[in-house]
């Protein structure tokens, strides 16, 4: 049987970011999915901010902006009357070191068809009605020695094999169950919504809002679907029977919903799909990695719906998963590495649990008085860009603790800046210079030179590492290599904390990793630190064994 190098389990959001990730990197993947054709489902309604930027570096950002709309305003009723109208997303806007001020509406299906595109590019598809019912780790024990794989079992068809398994495949993971991994936390049977996706009448309701009727006994919510011109997102709490219990969704249901709560008749809504019930569940998988079988998204934890998160802490797991899987399987660094997956997304997942929870006691509470809504679930929180892993054993060096200064810290997530390529002018921004599968070196001033040219000799070329000389306004830049910017607005500078570096000649050194975290911010003569971190991820270099697979981003 041929050997797969990545077998991905799910084909939502998780695992093609995962999968897009990985084929670019010219690794052998293939994604399975037990539907028999791509699911439809709209419980996500779009990616945050940080999403955006993964969708930017995956070269579809434009493709999702052209599909999806800017995030709505609500407008909020009690009583069939409006009674108050909000707008979480007012202030928010670009800002140099954030491409993306908001998130963006998209039906979760518009976008994995997206993705699936870009992936059918890499000359992958979707295998659908594929389900996994067995997973036997070969003999290296899953330590990630050379020679380890994994046998797969499927429920009908032949079996397969590949050097490392992810279960993206959703909360009730059958990869999760495959390997005993206790899947802790609550499920609140009384918390309950029912959703679907439904047809109004032409004109019925004003498209430009997110309609949110919040009663005493009861709610529904209707936002438009973008893209489409009748097509809403439907949302309410669910009938109940005689007893409270309730009642399973269905399409007379929600016209009984739409008519008791709203001033539409029940005979507006003229189509109701894609019905499921929604019950609060937060729970977290106790590892994230069995051996060579890891786990991304809702396979590893599920939490409260309030301030989307869940389809984006998925994405984000698939963006720090990606280039590790990519590195090992390269040969240049060690499979440890894929340690650091749980070290780093386990702690987030965690607090993703915790920030839901709270905001949906938020939520829960600002809906009992009149005007309340689902903006109080949206926070500067929810945008993903706060989240790194300063904590992480791939944070290395950087001040003393308590040494206060400007600019990220490593395992932070590294700034945007916009810049200037400095041979012809043209405008870029540094999330451009990071974009595709690589580890970027940034030289601030001019004493970063000498590291950056040391860096250049050792891993230039395919090894899977740039280096971006960052020339200050002033500095001249005669004889500046290709790919060099020029940070003529200072941005760069301020973003990064270097100060007007070019001045002093000292300089700063900036290494950040394939998924944009910074992993060394250190002064330019200390190339040991440099140096060490490199051979962690990308081996020795020069004399590593070349990937003869990497494929850039097509832009």
């Amino acid at each position: 049987m041929g050997m797969t190098d990545v077998l991905i389990v799910g084909a939502g959001p998780t695992g093609l970011v995962l999968a897009c990730d990985l084929a670019r990197r010219g690794a052998a993947v293939r994604v399975v999915d037990r539907s028999p054709a791509p699911p439809r489902t709209s419980r996500a309604k779009g990616p945050n901010p940080r999403s955006l930027e993964i969708l930017d570096d995956l070269g579809v950002a434009e493709e999702v902006l052209a599909a999806g709309s800017d995030p709505l305003p609500m407008l909020k009723y009690r009583d069939r009357r409006p009674v108050a109208e909000a707008d979480p997303w007012a202030d928010s806007a670009p800002s140099p070191d954030a491409r993306y001020g908001r998130g963006w509406l998209i039906a979760q299906w518009r976008l994995e068809g997206i993705l699936r595109d870009r992936l059918a590019g890499y000359g992958v598809r979707v295998e659908p009605g594929r389900e996994v019912v067995g997973l036997a780790q070969g003999r290296d024990g899953g330590d990630g020695g050379d020679g380890g794989h994994v046998d797969v079992t499927y429920a009908d068809g032949p079996a397969g094999r590949a050097r490392y398994v992810v279960g993206c495949d959703g909360a009730h993971s059958s990869v999760r169950k495959l390997l005993g991994i206790t899947f802790e936390g609550t499920t609140a049977e009384d918390q309950v919504m029912v959703c679907g996706d439904v047809d109004l009448a032409d004109g019925a309701l004003d498209r430009t809002r997110w309609h949110q009727w919040f009663d005493e006994d009861g709610a529904v919510m209707l936002c438009p679907i973008p893209g489409t011109r009748t097509g809403w997102w439907f949302q309410a709490g669910p009938e109940r029977d005689g007893r409270g219990r309730p009642l399973a969704p269905t399409a007379d249901g929600f016209r009984r919903l739409l008519a008791h709560h709203t001033a539409l008749p029940g005979r507006a809504l003229t189509r109701a799909e894609l019905l499921s019930t929604y019950r609060v569940n937060v729970r977290m998988a106790d590892r994230f990695r069995a051996g060579r079988v890891l786990l991304a998204g809702d396979a590893a934890h599920v939490h409260a719906i309030a301030g989307g998160l869940g389809m984006n802490t998925g994405i984000q797991d698939a963006f720090n998963l990606g280039w590790k899987l990519g590195l090992v399987l390269a040969g240049h660094a060690d499979a440890e590495l894929l340690d650091t997956y749980e070290e780093e997304r386990l702690p987030v997942a965690a607090r993703t649990l915790d920030l839901t929870s709270e905001r949906l006691r938020a939520t829960l509470e600002a809906i009992r008085r009149p005007g309340g809504g689902l903006d109080a679930a949206i926070t500067p929180d929810t945008t993903g860009l706060g989240v790194g892993y300063r904590w992480s054993s791939l944070a290395a060096g950087g001040p003393a603790p308590g040494a206060e200064q400007p600019g990220p810290r490593a395992g932070d997530r590294a700034p945007d800046a916009p810049c200037a390529d400095a041979a012809t002018g043209e405008r870029t921004r540094l999330h451009r210079v990071f974009a595709g599968p690589r580890t970027t070196v940034l030289g601030f001033g001019p004493g970063s030179a000498a590291v950056l040219r040391e860096t250049a000799d050792a891993y230039g070329g395919d090894a899977g590492v740039r280096v971006c000389r960052v020339y200050a306004a002033h500095e001249d830049r005669a004889g500046a290599e290709p790919g060099a910017v020029v940070d003529d607005a200072g941005h760069a500078a301020a973003a990064y904390g270097t100060g007007a570096s070019g001045d002093t000649g000292a300089g700063t050194v900036v290494v950040v990793r394939p998924d944009h975290h910074v992993g060394v911010l250190a002064p330019a003569d200390d190339a040991r630190s440099v140096r060490e971190y490199l051979r962690r991820l990308h081996g020795t270099g020069r004399s590593a064994e070349r990937s003869p697979g990497m494929v850039d981003a097509v832009r």
